[in-house]
């Protein structure tokens, strides 16, 4: 192999390696400056209060999608119960089932002992509206339910906290 085709992949490898830490180091996540308006939140509810954009204006939101088939969702739910409980108020988190057979859904939060509210998006309409890239994806919204940031990939309290103190 030539010199020059050595030094170009040695330098493609270097590329692809400080990608690689920039996504592993940032939690998968992107900022939004300015936000869209985030789309409508399904009405089926799997853990009450059924919750609206309209009903949570006010405070910033982790708004999960999430299904019980998704193993990286799995990895992520006992953070999520966790952060519910330390949020208290300051900001909301609502769970959103993604492309589920409800009977899994109703599984996987008993299992995980959520207690947040939970809606479920039956045929992943809502997740389409958001752009879904893939299981699991946090949206983190400001107070005037703009998206201000996504996290891609399984999050843990800290990640998602991080998230919510740029917004809040």
């Amino acid at each position: 192999m030539s010199r020059g085709r050595v030094t170009a992949l040695l330098a493609v490898a270097l590329i692809a390696g400080l990608v690689a830490i920039e996504l592993a180091t940032s939690g998968g996540g992107s900022r939004t400056e300015g936000g869209r308006a985030a789309p409508a939140l399904p009405t089926s509810v799997l853990v009450p209060p059924r919750v609206s954009l309209a009903s949570l204006r006010g405070r910033p939101v982790v708004l999960n999608f999430w299904a019980s088939w998704c193993g990286p969702c799995q990895k992520e739910a006992t953070h999520l119960a966790i952060l519910s409980h330390r949020l208290r108020g300051r900001a909301a988190l609502v769970g959103v089932d993604w492309n589920d057979a409800v009977s899994g859904a109703r599984r996987f939060i008993r299992r995980y002992g959520w207690t947040f509210p939970n809606l479920r998006d039956a045929d992943g309409t809502v997740g389409n509206d958001y752009h879904l890239p893939g299981l699991p994806t946090s949206f983190v919204l400001d107070a005037s339910g703009h998206i201000r940031a996504e996290l891609r990939g399984p999050q843990d309290e800290r990640s998602l906290s991080r998230a919510l103190a740029m917004v809040g």
